[in-house]
């Protein structure tokens, strides 16, 4: 049996992610943490930094 509705053009790829997005939330991060180097310091301070707040006492 054929329909008697026309053919509906496929959806864009940018409007299916946007729908699918409002749906379910980004469930994909843009990096994970496969991506970066666990050794890295994120924490914006230096080595410097932690050596001079290392107590006297500690030498």
């Amino acid at each position: 049996m054929a329909s008697d509705r026309p053919a509906e053009p496929p959806e864009p790829e940018w409007k299916r992610r946007r729908r699918l997005a409002a749906a379910f939330g980004d469930g994909v991060p843009e990096q994970t943490s496969d991506d970066t180097d666990a050794r890295e310091d994120t924490s914006g301070k230096g080595d410097d930094w932690y050596r001079d707040q290392v107590p006297p006492h500690h030498g």
